[in-house]
């Protein structure tokens, strides 16, 4: 265990803004198991929002200390089901990065900021205590309908959903939701991706069609690595962690999943 807290212990990164809030959002997927049976998937993300930058993580990415418990690493785990990249809009100026790992590579993707066209309604609900009007939109392939609040006077929202005259509070397509759980007034640093060599650079199109060819393959549910020619000879170190008697299996500090479920991809390639 000491092996693996030294290993995903937080590093020092350079500071590119300052959270004014950040919002964190519960996150659920649809989807089915390797056998076809219907399953949901969990897990929470925070949203810090800066005044040029806002960064949409998993949870435990925003919590992450040098103490890595049991509890975190299962986090962790099942935060790598649900594939979600930590993604900066507007770092550089006017770009999006998104980061991610895809085992047995981190990879990070970048593209100038893409325009969401919002559809506004009149249709107005009370969301999580915010009182919120509604918009629609299709967004690489998926139809979104999301409620946001100008309480928040902030156009951001979770992942890559934003630009709007409000906070978004909940987003919802036919497989995923985004919910907000809390609003911290937290005034964190922003910090910039980690600087890595062995990182691979590309075009966010490259990343995104590399990423739902893997996932959505029809091997990955049952066999996560199935696109790994040498998998023994990509582990370097495997730490095997007992949680609530569930066997969690780390490869190089990171979640290596024996089993999982049918991608349900955020975006598809156009």
């Amino acid at each position: 265990m000491m092996a693996l807290a030294l290993t995903i212990a937080a590093q020092a990164q350079e500071a590119i803004d300052t959270a004014q809030f950040v919002a964190v959002y519960d996150y659920e997927c649809r989807t089915q198991d390797a056998e076809g049976t219907p399953v949901t998937d969990r897990m929470q993300l925070a949203v810090q929002v800066g005044r040029t930058v806002t960064k949409s993580m998993p949870l435990s990415a925003y919590q992450r200390t040098d103490e890595i418990t049991s509890a975190d690493a299962a986090m962790e785990f099942q935060e790598a089901m649900l594939h979600m990249p930590t993604v900066w809009t507007g770092y550089p100026e006017g770009q999006t990065t998104v980061r991610e790992f895809i085992f047995p590579h981190d990879y990070e993707g970048y593209e100038p900021t893409p325009d969401i066209v919002w559809t506004l309604t009149n249709d107005t609900l009370t969301v999580s205590g915010y009182y919120c009007q509604t918009a629609t939109c299709k967004f690489r392939g998926v139809a979104w309908t999301v409620c946001y609040t100008e309480e928040i006077p902030s156009s951001a929202g979770p992942w890559r959903l934003r630009g709007l005259p409000g906070l978004i509070v909940k987003a919802e397509s036919e497989a995923h939701t985004f919910c907000l759980t809390e609003l911290r007034k937290e005034a964190s640093s922003i910090t910039a991706p980690e600087h890595c060599p062995d990182v691979q650079r590309m075009k966010y199109a490259k990343l995104l069609k590399h990423r739902n060819e893997i996932y959505g393959n029809r091997q990955y549910a049952k066999n996560p690595t199935y696109y790994v020619p040498d998998l023994g000879g990509s582990i370097n170190n495997m730490d095997v962690l007992n949680h609530d008697g569930q066997q969690l299996v780390f490869a190089n500090g990171r979640p290596l999943l024996t089993k999982a479920h049918v991608y349900q991809p955020l975006e598809v390639c156009e």
